[in-house]
């Protein structure tokens, strides 16, 4: 399974958000600047994230996005939910009629077994774990740029 950009700029664009967190809202156009994701993108992500209540929109002069949820309860697993769909290796692990292999398979043990793992990590990673690594690699001066 490959991470497609959608997931990987999604989360970028919430830890954003939970960097700003208690300020004001954010501007897309700035969230873009600096996590260096063109802005059009940004753009297509945010209804998602707006409809699946992660995000919140304000108009008007002091508008702009924040998020819904406070960073320590927002889930890794519901964003990748949210901008992925299932996380699935391989087609048998979710439907095991797909191959007349299945009931013995060791293979589809494996995979059955890693998708649990990943599952488990996205699961108890939320977005504060994230924002507290941001910091961490900031103070090393391991962060290229200043969010």
């Amino acid at each position: 399974m490959k991470l497609s950009t959608r997931g990987r700029y999604g989360t970028r664009m919430l830890l954003d958000l939970a960097l700003h967190q208690g300020k004001r809202p954010v501007l897309l156009k700035d969230i873009a600047h600096r996590q260096e994701i063109p802005l059009p993108y940004v753009k297509r992500l945010i209804g998602p994230l707006i409809a699946g209540g992660l995000v919140r929109s304000r108009r008007g002069v002091e508008g702009g996005i924040s998020l819904a949820k406070s960073p320590d309860q927002l889930k890794l697993k519901e964003v990748i939910g949210l901008l992925e769909g299932p996380i699935v290796l391989v087609e048998c692990v979710n439907d095991s009629k797909i191959c007349d292999r299945s009931p013995f398979c060791v293979t589809r043990d494996i995979w059955t077994d890693l998708g649990k793992a990943m599952d488990g990590i996205l699961e108890s990673t939320t977005l504060q774990n994230l924002v507290e690594r941001h910091r961490m690699k900031e103070r090393s001066g391991a962060v290229m740029y200043n969010i």
